[in-house]
C-alpha cells in the first residue's frame, strides 16, 4: 500500500510562490507516475500536473502551464510542485497522487491534501 503525504501548503499573496512536496510511504514508488490534483471550494477536483516514473515526461493543466513545475527527487520517491505567479484562483486543497505502473494514469493512491490559499 502506498500513502502519499503532502507538505508545504500555506498562505501567500498573489504573485508569490509556494513549493509543495510529497513523500510516499508504504513502499517505493520509483516506478509509479506521480502527480497533483486540486479542489477549490464548491468546485470539482481537477488535474494540475503529472510526471512519469522516470521524470522524463511532464503534463500540465492549461491553467497552470508556464507557472507551475513538477519534478521528482533524486531517489524518485518524492515529487514536488513549484508554484510561481500564484493567482487567487489557485486557492484550493492540493492532493498528491500516485499511479501504479501501466499504460494509463489511474491515480490509485491519494494523499490527505494540503491547503493553498492565495490572497489578492
Amino acid at each position: 500500500q502506498v500513502q502519499p503525504v503532502e507538505s508545504g501548503g500555506g498562505l501567500v499573496q498573489a504573485g508569490g510562490s509556494l513549493r509543495l512536496s510529497c513523500a510516499a510511504s508504504g513502499r517505493t514508488v520509483i516506478d509509479y507516475a506521480m502527480g497533483w490534483f486540486r479542489q477549490a471550494p464548491g468546485k470539482e477536483r481537477e488535474f494540475v500536473a503529472a510526471i512519469t516514473w522516470s521524470g522524463g515526461t511532464t503534463y500540465y493543466a492549461d491553467s497552470v502551464k508556464g507557472r507551475f513545475s513538477i519534478s521528482r527527487g533524486s531517489t524518485k520517491n518524492t515529487v514536488s510542485l513549484q508554484m510561481n505567479s500564484l493567482k487567487p484562483e489557485d486557492t484550493a486543497v492540493y492532493y498528491c497522487v500516485a499511479s501504479r505502473p501501466g499504460t494509463t494514469f489511474e491515480w490509485n493512491y491519494w494523499g490527505q491534501g494540503t491547503q493553498v490559499t492565495v490572497s489578492s
